[in-house]
């Protein structure tokens, strides 16, 4: 993970506001321009769980691409990438910005519907009432329905438009002068084709398994929580230019239900089939059957946070859980690690609290920061 002098590096008039690396405020610089921006971060530090706030300018410039922010938000492994998107989309939003006050020749929207036309009005989705954006829809050979948004500047065609789609891979476009929509859109489904077998993994782990966090998974989400049972679920990140790799797993729940899950993948990594889907290799490598939502909502899998009472926390289900197994009782990181830092009989060492479980008092310690495991 990226540290807090990379950040300095990338947005050097961002700093920190506290020790703990969860809140920062100052400007973010594109264009030659600076804009107000304050980000807080849970204190697990999680980017998806994280609250930008702004000035009034810069959310105008970025009102159009608050989706695509916080597909990133979902899909950056750290800050500093988040970063490095956000001032790539402020670039763009800006650029658009400015092309908006350009008057476009006559020729610029012949072109465009000759070219619309030669793609096909089918394949369009959308058309703005300035023809300077346009969506176009695809089916891939999965029946999956995708959008690309194009954003076209007054240069068209000589400079190609700014592509945003819904892919956990960056996609870039190659253009020349004489290149049209058609090119891109035929791109657009070579790149559909490369991410199949990724979303073939994820599809089937959607539809077979319960999914925990995210609830409402995008295109461009590479992990998944999975639940197994008894408090006890995994986290995958999944490496979308090798799905059929072993992915990075962690499991999330008491030690002495962890444990032997933790063992089973270890000794087994080596029977990982690349040939075999992502859903039946980890069925075999942990030696288990993953229980459907209907069956686990029946049990105590569901139970609410022992903190705030609440099942879901900012879309978080819990993720931590007492290791006593006569208690059990889950909750949310957050709210357990800042209901240890309430405490006079908590110690800290360094991201290490120290403390007792709300519930049954038995000793237990949290990191600030979840780990791969």
């Amino acid at each position: 993970m990226a540290g807090p002098r990379a950040l300095l590096r990338q947005c050097p008039l961002l700093l920190p506001q506290d020790r703990h690396g969860t809140a920062y405020e100052g400007f973010v610089t594109a264009q030659g321009r600076n804009f107000h921006i304050r980000i807080l971060l849970p204190v697990d530090l999680q980017l998806k769980n994280a609250r930008i706030e702004c000035s009034w300018r810069l959310k105008r410039i970025l009102h159009s691409y608050r989706h695509v922010l916080k597909q990133r938000l979902h899909s950056c492994p750290d800050l500093v990438s988040f970063m490095v998107e956000l001032k790539t989309v402020l670039e763009i939003a800006l650029k658009n910005t400015q092309d908006l006050h350009i008057p476009r020749p006559p020729e610029y929207y012949s072109c465009l519907v000759r070219d619309l036309e030669i793609l096909g009005w089918n394949r369009v989705a959308y058309v703005d009432t300035g023809l300077s954006t346009v969506k176009l829809k695809a089916e891939d050979s999965c029946g999956r329905q995708h959008l690309i948004t194009l954003k076209l500047n007054a240069k068209y065609p000589t400079e190609p438009p700014d592509c945003l789609v819904d892919f956990p891979v960056p996609f870039a476009v190659s253009w020349m002068p004489q290149n049209s929509l058609i090119d891109i859109y035929n791109q657009f489904l070579a790149a559909l084709e490369s991410l199949k077998e990724f979303w073939d993994g994820l599809d089937e782990i959607d539809g077979k398994t319960w999914v925990l966090e995210p609830e409402n998974p995008t295109r461009s989400a590479t992990s998944r929580r999975i639940a197994i049972g008894n408090n006890v679920s995994v986290n995958i990140e999944v490496d979308p230019r090798h799905p059929n790799m072993l992915p990075e797993c962690y499991f999330l729940g008491a030690d002495h239900e962890v444990n032997p899950l933790r063992t089973k993948l270890n000794n087994n990594m080596h029977l990982w089939d690349p040939e075999v889907s992502l859903l039946q290799n980890l069925r075999e490598l942990l030696g288990i059957e993953f229980p459907s939502r209907a069956v686990l909502e029946k049990s105590d899998f569901a139970k609410d946070c022992g903190i705030c009472y609440a099942y879901r926390l900012e879309g978080s289900a819990p993720d931590h859980v007492c290791d006593d197994p006569r208690c059990g009782q889950p909750f949310h990181h957050a709210c357990l690690y800042e209901w240890l830092q309430g405490l006079p009989t908590s110690r800290q060492s360094f991201n290490v609290i120290f403390g007792e479980c709300p519930y049954c008092n038995k000793p237990l310690t949290l990191k600030s920061s979840m780990k791969k495991l």
